[in-house]
């Protein structure tokens, strides 16, 4: 028999639209609305045995859209039986046919297939997701096994260097400019030369260590030298801060 009205497929069921179907049996009581509201409450149910939607194509004068049922095969089988009518005889035995092939084990089969390479293919999605995101977090990583291998704190410039080999070039001056923008060093104009120093808090969560030398100046007298380092802790801290800003 051919598709003499044309079936969709939701998910694992077949459907066919109510107004086709309407139309196939010579559009009874006149009014597809009026005819599809006498029938659909001998035991039907919405969501179940059928969905309404609304549809632009089937209202070809433009204009408002017109509501439309997709059904279920058996609802339809049903809705042909109760035509009492040639086409309806026809259109049932056409939802027969269609139910026996959709049994067939072959199709069965068919589908489980189906729904097997969706389940493949949903599962490559999730996998080729957290490869790009673990790709995106070896450099961090890289970068923090190595700053964490370090025992000691280091110099500022030291640590400009290690931003360049992984691609961040800001270099010393640039490095201090940041630090000093971004609140985490000020000038402390009351020491020797007015050197850098960290805002304690930062020294407290232990991103810097502050190391104070006793120097003698021939025209200072004996002053305090102040040098400030980076720890490992801070390395991973700014590399982190260093790498959003970049990119």
């Amino acid at each position: 028999m051919s598709d003499i009205i044309k079936v969709n497929y939701d998910g694992n069921r077949q459907t066919v639209s109510a107004r086709k179907l309407w139309e196939f049996l010579e559009k009874p009581w006149g009014e597809f609305l009026k005819w599809f509201n006498q029938y659909k409450d001998y035991g039907f149910i919405e969501n179940i045995d059928y969905k309404v939607f609304e549809c632009l194509s089937d209202n070809p004068q433009g204009g408002r859209p017109s509501t439309n049922f997709e059904i279920t095969i058996d609802m339809a089988k049903e809705l042909a039986m109760l035509q009492k009518t040639e086409k309806g005889k026809q259109a049932r035995q056409y939802f027969i046919e269609l139910e026996k092939k959709w049994n067939s084990p072959e199709l069965i089969m068919a589908r489980a297939l189906k729904m097997a390479d969706n389940k493949i293919l949903s599962l490559e999605s999730v996998i080729i997701e957290k490869e790009s995101k673990i790709k995106e977090l070896i450099p961090a990583a890289e970068f923090g096994n190595t700053v964490g291998n370090c025992q000691d704190a280091i110099l500022i410039r030291d640590f400009a260097k290690l931003l360049a080999n992984d691609g961040i070039t800001i270099g010393q001056d640039g490095l201090f400019d940041w630090l000093h923008i971004k609140n985490y060093i000020y000038k402390d104009k009351f020491k020797y030369k007015n050197p850098w120093r960290p805002y304690q808090q930062f020294v407290n969560q232990g991103l810097f260590r502050v190391k104070e030398t006793p120097i003698s100046t021939t025209n200072h007298g004996d002053k305090i030298n102040i040098t400030i380092k980076i720890t490992g802790k801070g390395q991973k801290y700014f590399y982190e801060k260093l790498k959003e800003a970049v990119s």
